[in-house]
């Protein structure tokens, strides 16, 4: 029973579990009613929450994986977790909280697993070399994935409040009216907070790096 944003594509691309955007984990009062209906057993007020969380569970649990095709299976788990223990929650008003909670524990537990799954790439990686298969070189393969490392590293070591809307726009290509209604920031509070963790963001990759690997939009 997969669950997805309607109209909403989540593209193939560490923290506490709640935010301070959130005021401390509590919502709006219309979300705090869906939650309600939801626990009473109202499947499209689920859908719902879904719709309004969705982005913001996988640029967590992408943060704690670093692999978008994990991150989206993860993420279907998360949705399906909530959707069988929603009753057991006894703060409706805490339901992000609770759900990005779900999200960390599910990505920790598939991390348990991570060993496993660099076996499997690599013996994919010498297959498509044996074939003879198009493509980067090792090499390259080696800088791109460093790269990629390197920037999630400076994502996971930023303040809690850039590091889900910066992972939103630029790593999962939100738009800034799905960012607003993932985060509950308002447009001038979203544009300047992604305006000032850009700009820590370059800073540290500059320590790092030398480069810009994320151009601002």
């Amino acid at each position: 029973m997969p669950f997805r944003a309607p109209g909403k594509k989540i593209p193939r691309a560490q923290g506490q579990a709640g935010s301070s955007y959130y005021q401390d984990g509590h919502m709006m009062e219309t979300e705090l009613s869906l939650v309600q209906q939801a626990q009473s057993g109202d499947r499209p007020a689920f859908e719902e929450l879904v719709r309004r969380t969705s982005s913001l569970v996988f640029a967590r649990i992408y943060l704690e994986t670093g692999d978008t095709h994990q991150a989206e299976d993860l993420l279907q788990e998360t949705l399906l977790t909530a959707f069988r223990t929603l009753r057991q929650l006894a703060q409706p008003d805490k339901f992000r909280a609770w759900l990005l909670r779900i999200a960390q524990n599910v990505a920790i537990d598939a991390g348990r697993r991570i060993s496993a799954q660099r076996r499997t790439l690599e013996r994919e990686a010498n297959r498509r070399r044996r074939e003879g298969a198009q493509g980067p070189s090792p090499d390259e393969e080696m800088e791109q994935e460093e790269l990629r490392q390197n920037v999630l590293a400076v994502l996971r070591s930023m303040p809690e409040e850039y590091r889900l809307p910066l992972t939103l726009r630029y790593l999962v290509g939100a738009d800034y009216e799905t960012i607003q209604m993932q985060t509950g920031l308002t447009n001038g509070s979203l544009r300047g907070l992604l305006h000032r963790g850009m700009k820590q963001m370059r800073a540290e990759l500059q320590k790092v790096l030398g480069v810009e690997p994320v151009n601002s939009r």
